[in-house]
């Protein structure tokens, strides 16, 4: 055993791991690595073959794979569980014995059987301020643990490690090696890394794995792909498996829907008080997806909110990689347009290129949007671009009304506050002079003719309201789905029901919500006290195309003095 020769750190982490209390088993992944490690293994998959056929055989796949994911998707996780199954640094069967893996015939084959060199990349020296430093230690390391594991083998500690695994295969009995890299990328994001520092890297990559008869498998991962880092053949022999092109191993990255049902009904069992509803996890942490469509949440944020029992953002920052502004800020004019859009819950269409983002020189729009993918700020579906989540949407927000170099997008998010105060203040006539200033701008948002366009102008200027609101689009409520409904965040705080009409006015859309009783989807069940106690404003929104003209209407439906909704009416409409 060793520091990376069959470690017993991943174990340890690993085992820490699975018995959380929201641990998710995706050791079926091990299934996926099995055939590239044995010779004619029995087909594996899960349809069994016909009784009278004979079992299928295949023979050895590529052993290099690289897998890249965004933060907080779990690569680590992986990556230990992978080094605990095949390591012998430990006795990892008690782990594995309850996970799915343990059905399999082969299961006790390859537990514990492989010597195993794993490395956390990310791991630095103390004050490390070159390359050489970070490089230095992790073959000084790696030289030790050979050198202790082999002594029989005579190694030269001044020769390279390729050359010392080469001697164990000559002059040893064959030992091979499963390599488990995690955070490959790690050291190109470190300031003091030059360009002949990373040529550097991806040659001593290359020659410690590239053709090499010890190499059992070599697994990787990282976040950005490696086929613009190496310009060359260094590393052609990996197969890489990113989220935007590749569908294999993507339910391994990330919760799916049914991982997060389980997750969630654990919740309900071990937690007295719930505060945090499943639809809430689906509108925070959802809106990643594989390449055939299926959904993905963000792991590390749902376990966060089921620990702590409390829906929020648990994207944390450890640099400049981890602040949207700095994929944009070289060229905000290329993508103001887009994140005006973004912003209001539109899908922009958009050449992913998951190579551009690997020089970080960002210029063309293309180029920004591609890093933010690979990033995980938006998610890619169907050749466009969204921002997944309220967790995200949350940050967008804020970046856009901080940052005064996003033009017009950074005004309209600013008036959005003047806005939502506006409409507590039954004041129509500045909210008609806000939509009439946002469509004066140059947004692209301001040639609407449609319901739908001016929604995403409404979504814009209330873009404060996310602040202390659940604002929903097109929900159920009463009879019919009203426009836009904002849920207040606290018990008494109003509630706005809002509807829009393009060449028809606003008080037809007030007609609307009273005539269809949306009031009453802020009601709580028969003989139940009202879950909301604030009163119920309808907001009626009218735009006239041929003379471009704004109307707004308020009605009082109900004041908060009558919580339980026992007198819903008009109580009082504003005048414009």
């Amino acid at each position: 055993m060793g520091v990376y020769l069959n470690s017993k750190k991943p174990f340890l982490l690993f085992r820490e791991t699975a018995s959380s209390t929201y641990f998710v088993d995706k050791s079926e992944i091990i299934k996926d690595l099995i055939p590239l490690i044995e010779d004619n293994t029995p087909c594996v998959c899960q349809t069994a073959p016909a009784q009278d056929s004979p079992v299928p055989e295949r023979g050895k796949d590529h052993k290099y794979i690289c897998i890249t994911r965004p933060r907080r998707f779990g690569k680590t996780v992986i990556a230990n569980m992978i080094a605990s199954y095949f390591g012998k640094g430990a006795d990892s069967g008690p782990v594995f014995k309850n996970l799915d893996i343990s059905s399999y015939d082969w299961f006790k084959k390859h537990l514990n059987r492989h010597n195993v060199i794993h490395i956390m990349l990310n791991e630095m020296p103390d004050e490390c301020t070159t390359y050489a430093q970070y490089i230095s230690r992790i073959k000084r390391r790696l030289m030790n643990d050979l050198m202790h594991a082999f002594p029989e083998t005579y190694i030269d500690p001044e020769e390279s490690l390729w050359d010392a695994f080469n001697h164990i295969i000559e002059f040893g009995d064959e030992e091979r090696f499963i390599f488990v890299l995690d955070e490959w990328d790690f050291i190109f994001h470190r300031k003091f890394v030059t360009e002949a520092d990373k040529a550097a890297y991806i040659d001593f990559l290359s020659n410690l794995l590239k053709d090499q008869p010890y190499v059992e498998l070599a697994y990787m991962t990282g976040i950005l792909p490696i086929a613009k880092y190496s310009s060359g053949s260094e590393l052609n022999m990996f197969y890489e498996y990113t989220m935007a092109a590749k569908e294999k191993y993507s339910s391994y990255f990330g919760f799916t829907d049914e991982e997060t049902d389980t997750l969630y009904q654990r919740y309900l069992a071990v937690e007295a008080d719930h505060n945090v509803s499943r639809d809430g996890l689906r509108l925070w942490y959802d809106g990643y997806q594989t390449v055939s469509g299926k959904k993905l949440y963000n792991p590390r944020s749902v376990v966060g909110a089921l620990c702590d029992n409390q829906l929020g953002s648990y994207w944390t920052s450890s640099g400049p990689y981890d602040e949207i502004f700095y994929y944009i800020e070289s060229n905000t004019d290329a993508v103001r347009d887009d994140l005006a859009l973004m912003i209001t819950g539109t899908a922009v269409p958009a050449n992913i290129q998951e190579y551009a983002a690997t020089s970080m020189n960002l210029t063309t729009r293309d180029e920004i949007l591609s890093a933010m993918v690979v990033y995980g700020f938006l998610s890619c579906q169907n050749g466009n671009v969204v921002i997944p989540n309220k967790e995200l949407m949350d940050k967008f927000a804020d970046m856009i009304r901080k940052e005064t170099s996003l033009g017009y997008v950074h005004r309209l998010a600013k008036e959005s506050a003047r806005m939502l105060q506006a409409t507590k203040a039954l004041d129509t006539r500045t909210m008609t002079k806000i939509l009439e200033y946002a469509h004066n701008t140059e947004s692209p948002l301001v040639n609407y003719s449609s319901e739908a366009e001016l929604a995403a102008v409404i979504r814009l200027v209330y873009l404060a309201a996310r602040d202390t609101y659940h604002v929903v689009q097109e929900d159920k409520a009463g009879i019919g789905y009203v426009d836009f409904i904002f849920y207040p965040i606290q018990r008494g705080a109003d509630c706005i029901i809002l509807e829009l009409k393009v060449n028809h006015t606003a008080d037809e859309a007030i007609r609307q919500i009273k005539d269809r009783r949306y009031a009453l989807r802020f009601q709580g069940k028969l003989g139940e006290p009202s879950r909301y106690t604030g009163r119920i404003l309808a907001v009626g929104i009218g735009y006239f195309k041929k003379d471009k003209r704004h109307e707004c209407k308020i009605a009082v439906l109900r004041d908060s003095e009558d919580p339980d909704g026992k007198n819903i009416q008009l109580i009082r409409l504003s005048q414009q």
